[in-house]
């Protein structure tokens, strides 16, 4: 395995240029996927401006903003990683008013926030139609895997020490539902791009895999 290591100036960079190449005529659809601690939406807000410099349009999706109600969420308490794993975000709120519409046959016009966590409601956002070849950047941990249908995906990986050390300690008790997502779904095995942030200021792209 080939591990190269990259400042955030240019892996930034490189991800755009990898981004904006692709499909210039139709929607691109893209994870980058990785617990909180490894911060995906911060790489995903320093891509919306590169990508538009290169003229890919870009539209920020959070998971966060497409919970399950809390009742469903907390069915079995308010620390099961095991709902945290299986039943915390709204996959099918998130293919069907994002992923899908911005796929093949859709009609272009996506939701980007469908619910709200702080009062527990819809968060009743009007649709966004997109610009011919925007892309979507869906932050999120735990996306891969699934029925979710990407076009890309970037995959931040964490070492248990360092997930350990960087998720804050009302948060920890999530931690299974990575251990379980690293075992059963091997994200790292598979995705397009794959970064360890052991270090966030410090990050390294693996280049080889076998």
């Amino acid at each position: 395995m080939r591990v190269r290591p990259v400042s955030v100036e240019n892996l930034v960079e490189e991800l755009a240029d990898d981004l904006s190449s692709r499909e210039p005529d139709s929607y691109l659809r893209v994870a980058i996927d990785g617990p909180a601690a490894a911060e995906p939406g911060r790489l995903a807000d320093a891509l919306v401006d590169p990508l538009r410099l290169r003229g890919r349009p870009a539209v920020r999706v959070d998971t966060a903003d497409f919970l399950r109600p809390a009742s469903l969420r907390l069915e079995f308490g308010r620390e099961n990683p095991d709902s945290f794993y299986a039943g915390w975000f709204d996959e099918a709120g998130l293919a069907r008013e994002v992923l899908d519409r911005a796929g093949p046959g859709g009609d272009g016009r996506v939701l980007t926030r469908l619910w709200n966590a702080a009062t527990d409601r819809s968060a009743r956002d009007s649709y966004h139609p997109l610009a011919p070849g925007s892309v979507l950047l869906v932050s999120g941990p735990l996306l891969l895997g699934g029925a979710l249908a990407f076009d890309f995906s970037v995959h931040l990986e964490l070492s248990p020490a360092a997930l350990l050390r960087r998720t804050p300690p009302g948060l920890r008790w999530t931690l299974p539902a990575f251990d379980r997502y690293a075992t059963e779904v091997d994200p790292a095995a598979f995705a397009d791009v794959v970064l360890r942030v052991d270090d966030p200021k410090r990050p390294a792209r693996v280049e080889e895999r076998w």
